[in-house]
């Protein structure tokens, strides 16, 4: 054999066997990538949204951390792949220590009423989380906010919101921040209401319309955000549901899949403030609290956000009231 055509063998197997060694790193890159376990933290896991997004980052065989004020509804909810754990949200120390190791975090303003200033414990929720994403250097945060964010001073917990978003946007380099309208599930704080008295009540409008929209699609939305290692930047993602309704619409969903009548009652902002005060809220929290009520109610505030392709959200008030309200 002529030494021109050895050494032409001899090239054709060098590349043949570069070209299965790169055929070789390139599969297992992609069985890593897919066998990859995140450590997602999520903050008030118990609640509404929190509790779908264990689910979900469970079922697809990541590791959950679940935050919260008490450790007995953490673990009754029974979720694989998980530890909780019971810790002040307001705690520095506390949040720092069981963030650490996170690739991901969801955090969010828990709803009180027995403090002094809900200004004040926003600032404490916001500060604590600041302090972990800033010492544990989390890759990935989803932070939950609301429609007209920071539009204005004096709006309540909008204001609130939109504070987070400033903080966390100095310290997070990817950061998206869930706007929802107002939460479906809210319903069911009048639910003995609505059955025993065949009525609801908010001291809106009747024609007032409103994006509902349910916590199981805010919770969707996230989990998928924090299982995605591929995404970058800082946004907002508004959250709308399948489309606004007025009271009046709402009054007759429910009469609808109820089976019974169901009006909208429409009451003062001063009844709104005495219910507050009859469930513990001193004077500054009940003002904070009719700042939003009047900040959502206004025609042109927070819920007048124009409506886009992304902000329609699938599920819709009948599909609550039948798996929330009646099974």
């Amino acid at each position: 054999m002529e030494k021109s055509s050895i050494i032409g063998s001899i090239g054709t197997l060098w590349r043949y066997l570069l070209w299965e060694v790169i055929k070789m790193s390139i599969k297992c890159l992609m069985i890593n990538q897919n066998n990859n376990i995140m450590k997602i933290v999520i903050g008030a896991a118990a609640g509404n949204v929190g509790s779908r997004i264990a689910k979900k980052v469970a079922a697809s065989n990541h590791s959950a951390v679940l935050l919260g004020n008490k450790l007995d509804p953490l673990e009754n909810m029974n979720i694989p792949n998980s530890t909780s754990y019971e810790v002040d949200m307001s705690d520095v120390e506390q949040v720092v220590a069981h963030t650490k190791g996170a690739d991901a975090l969801f955090w969010l303003v828990p709803p009180v009423l027995g403090v002094s200033s809900l200004r004040e414990w926003y600032d404490k929720i916001i500060a604590a989380g600041v302090a972990a994403i800033k010492e544990n250097k989390i890759p990935r945060v989803v932070a939950l906010s609301s429609l007209g964010a920071g539009a204005a001073d004096h709006l309540g917990t909008v204001t609130y919101v939109g504070n987070m978003e400033k903080a966390f946007k100095k310290v997070a380099s990817n950061v998206v921040f869930l706007r929802p309208g107002y939460f479906m599930e809210n319903f069911l704080l009048q639910k003995d209401q609505i059955f025993n008295n065949g009525n609801f009540s908010f001291p809106y409008a009747t024609d007032h319309d409103i994006p509902f929209v349910s916590a199981d699609d805010i919770g969707d939305i996230a989990a998928e955000y924090l299982m995605d290692e591929h995404w970058a930047g800082q946004w907002p993602r508004n959250i709308m549901g399948p489309r606004n309704i007025t009271l009046q619409e709402a009054a007759d969903i429910f009469s609808a899949e109820l089976q019974q009548e169901i009006v909208y009652k429409q009451v003062s902002y001063d009844d709104i403030k005495n219910q507050f005060a009859e469930f513990g809220a001193n004077d500054t929290v009940q003002k904070e609290l009719i700042d939003l009520y009047k900040a959502l109610g206004d025609p042109n505030g927070a819920y007048a956000t124009p409506r886009t392709y992304e902000a329609n959200t699938p599920t819709t008030l009948e599909h609550v009231i039948r798996n929330k309200f009646i099974s």
